[in-house]
């Protein structure tokens, strides 16, 4: 789970619970010691982030996830002083000119235990209005004195707020790049100048002397250098004109909510914000993008929903996005294909918070799915083998097209829309387990029609670099699982020289299979790659199901099967090196006249391929990229996706990435349940949905609950699945209608459950 921007694991969890059952005289202090050196959180100067550690457990706790001791101390910002303290300083009434008070010194304050430290809370306590704190986060504190009359002022900076609309627009940083790069802004938490004293430009001289030291000490007491500095002026008070004579820049104003704070506080009213930058370049370092990282993203919860799961390493900071995303996902799989309105019951308020969501700029297409991709990994983890298996698709959204798309398909039928080209990982039985990477883009108009120039563009400007980027994304990935073998698969429009020279070119990547075109006209010694594997001796026979296909029934095609290593020649105009690869040759024989395409593959690949069995495998494997059609099917016929009418291309992006985990989840239960038939169906369906489906389909509900296996053909005989002899398994377009019929049948349960059981209290 991911927690204040650190992501939590199972394995952390069962760590601190069981340091929580040997030691329960453990003190939060040492615990959340301990959790640093677990995770490695340390300060760029290699001090552990205690506090840090300490809000995550305390969310945990929050969480119940952990039972965290109770507290044994309150340090004394916590507790009112009874004891009569000792005053420090006396304040003496001056008015002179700047040069008659001598030098000024801005002295840092080293360690809370000093004298100094004593004395600027005084100064803060006795003279600010809102007193000496407790201050916010990592912080320097300043006193100021004159050579002639002593103590002049004090000053502090601290940890910025995270959030600030103003300020934030005002930087034009992205969410991302915001909660990477937030610390490098620090807060002029207090500024106090003796009220006792007049001296003219004395504040602003105080300003110049604390910034210009500023980064410096934060750099030697933290290990890294703010850039930005901001401050709050109350305009009720003061007019921030010591401010605005240092050059400090006006940005706007606060929100000052009239509701509570998390905290508990209460904000007392707008404060003006003033920004000064303590670098050049602080912009292009404030705005710099971080690193997207995927992670192994273990489930915290056996108990969580579907979606907690899918979704729940989302890189946001307000829980808020979160909760709604549940909301709107359980919506969406529950009535697959419902338009917005209609998934959400037609309420006007849930409606309205799904299309804020898509409008929010925080969450994006790529952001979403980067959660299920982790989850993904957290099933793939436990497979030795995971194909691979990436595809295009067509999204053609006319005749509602928005002004964003691109032409697809011809010129002619002038069609517009997006293409789709996503990766799906499979397990040698064909169970979906995930999305590994989804490019999503429109045509550029202007380039349409140009297709004769291809052969002098390079790689990298055309759309065949998709493959290539699915190759690097599953790269990445495969570095996670190194146990797991990957094998990217793809079919005859992934026959790309480029493509092989990548997978050749790192020790240790995933493999890679791929159906080769015969246009290509590839060369092997002088021959025809066709009529080279056409000489190879025949090494068996296996028989492949096939499935139907252009008014052709499925059948068993009764193949000859031809394996040979060959060395494949770079396209002329490319400087690439020759590359030895296997191939693969499978012919159907024996076929009946009313074959119009008989089955004919030239398969090449990574994988040693030296024996019979070999080649019966890579052939197995290749029958598995027959489920990427499917899912793409289930996504347009089973969720609608061509039916969504967004006028905004981001509103559509993420609703598009909703559909395609839903899809996944249709087409995954399908599949899992003819695999794993006798496992039981709670952790995959609600406790009211398997009674609803029970008592409709036996006419009474079990005391336990069924298998996952006869789950899935109730739900299938909710969308039409009949389960006759010749039938076989209910497919996810009748999964998908099943859904839909079984979330009515479930609001009418609850509401007859509320109307047996009366009002709670």
């Amino acid at each position: 789970m991911l927690i204040n921007g650190h992501h939590i694991s199972q394995a952390i969890i069962n760590r601190i619970n069981l340091t929580l059952q040997v030691d329960r005289k453990i003190s939060r202090r040492s615990l959340s010691l301990k959790l640093c050196e677990w995770l490695g959180h340390r300060s760029p100067n290699g001090s552990l982030q205690e506090v840090s550690c300490r809000k995550i457990l305390q969310e945990l706790d929050h969480r119940q996830v952990i039972n965290l001791p109770p507290i044994k101390k309150l340090y004394s910002f916590q507790t009112p002083s009874k004891k009569k303290k000792e005053k420090l300083i006396e304040a003496v009434k001056i008015e002179c000119s700047l040069s008659e008070l001598g030098v000024i010194h801005v002295r840092p304050v080293p360690s809370r235990y000093s004298t100094l430290s004593k004395q600027w809370k005084e100064l803060m306590d006795t003279f600010h209005y809102l007193g000496s704190g407790p201050l916010c986060g990592a912080q320097i504190r300043y006193v100021v004195q004159s050579d002639v009359y002593g103590f002049v002022g004090a000053l502090s900076f601290s940890a910025s707020p995270r959030r600030l609309a103003a300020r934030d627009t005002w930087i034009g940083w992205s969410s991302s790049a915001r909660q990477a790069q937030a610390r490098l802004i620090v807060n002029n938490s207090r500024f106090l100048v003796l009220p006792t004293i007049t001296v003219p430009n004395l504040a602003s001289h105080i300003l110049g002397q604390s910034v210009h030291r500023l980064a410096s000490d934060w750099e030697t007491r933290y290990g890294y250098t703010p850039v930005f500095v901001e401050t709050f002026v109350d305009p009720t008070r003061y007019q921030g004109v010591c401010y605005k004579a240092a050059n400090w820049i006006y940005v706007g104003q606060t929100a000052g909510r009239s509701s509570p704070y998390q905290n508990g506080k209460i904000s007392s009213g707008k404060k003006d914000i003033y920004c000064y930058p303590l670098d050049r370049k602080w912009r292009s370092k404030l705005c710099r993008e971080p690193e997207s990282v995927i992670r192994l993203n273990v489930s915290s919860d056996q108990d969580e929903k579907w979606y907690d799961e899918e979704f729940g390493g989302l890189e946001v900071y307000d829980s808020r996005l979160k909760r709604r995303l549940g909301i709107i996902a359980e919506d969406f799989y529950s009535q697959p294909g419902s338009l917005v309105p209609q998934a959400c019951r037609g309420s006007k308020a849930k409606t309205k918070a799904a299309y804020r969501f898509f409008d929010n700029k925080e969450i994006s297409m790529e952001k979403l799915l980067k959660s299920h991709v982790e989850a993904t990994l957290s099933r793939v983890q436990n497979h030795s083998v995971i194909l691979a298996v990436q595809d295009t698709t067509t999204l053609n959204y006319y005749p509602h097209a928005n002004a964003d798309m691109g032409p697809v398909n011809t010129q002619k039928d002038k069609a517009k829309g997006l293409l789709l080209h996503d990766t799906i990982a499979f397990t040698e039985e064909g169970i979906p387990l995930g999305l590994l990477d989804v490019q999503l883009w429109a045509r550029d108009p202007q380039r349409a029609g140009k297709k004769y120039k291809r052969q002098t563009l390079p790689i990298h400007e055309k759309e065949s670099m998709k493959w290539l980027n699915s190759y690097r994304s599953v790269s990445a990935v495969h570095h996670l699982c190194p146990q797991t073998v990957f094998v990217s698969v793809g079919d005859r429009e992934s026959d790309i020289y480029e493509l092989f020279a990548e997978a050749m070119s790192r020790p240790g990547s995933p493999e890679l299979l791929v159906r080769a075109d015969r246009s290509r006209k590839r060369k092997v010694e002088d021959l025809y790659l066709w009529d080279k594997m056409a000489e190879e001796k025949m090494s068996g026979k296996m028989d492949v199901s096939v499935p139907p296909r252009k008014m052709q029934p499925a059948r068993i095609a009764h193949c000859h099967v031809h394996h040979a290593k060959v060395c494949l020649t770079p396209p002329k105009g490319k400087k690439l090196s020759p590359l030895d690869v296997w191939a693969v040759y499978i012919r159907e024989c024996d076929y009946d006249t009313s074959v119009n395409y008989p089955l004919e593959w030239m398969l090449l690949t990574t994988v040693p391929t030296t024996t019979f069995a070999e080649a019966c495998t890579i052939i197995k494997w290749y029958t598995g990229r027959w489920g990427i059609e499917v899912y793409h099917k289930t996504l347009k016929s089973g969720c609608h996706v061509l039916d969504r009418s967004l006028d905004e291309l981001e509103r559509l992006e993420l609703c598009l990435a909703l559909d395609m985990v839903v899809a996944w989840r249709i087409f995954y239960l399908s599949k899992l349940s003819r695999e794993t038939p006798d496992i039981s169906c709670e952790q995959y369906i609600e406790e009211d949905e398997w009674k609803i489906l029970c008592a409709l389909t036996q006419g009474t509900i079990p005391p336990k609950p069924p298998t996952l296996y006869e789950a899935v053909r109730m739900i299938g005989n909710l969308g039409g699945f009949l389960g006759r002899k010749g039938d076989g398994e209910p497919g996810t377009i009748t999964m998908a209608r099943g859904l839909h019929s079984l979330a009515d049948m479930k609001v009418g349960f609850r509401l007859a459950q509320q109307q047996r059981d009366g009002p709670s209290p």
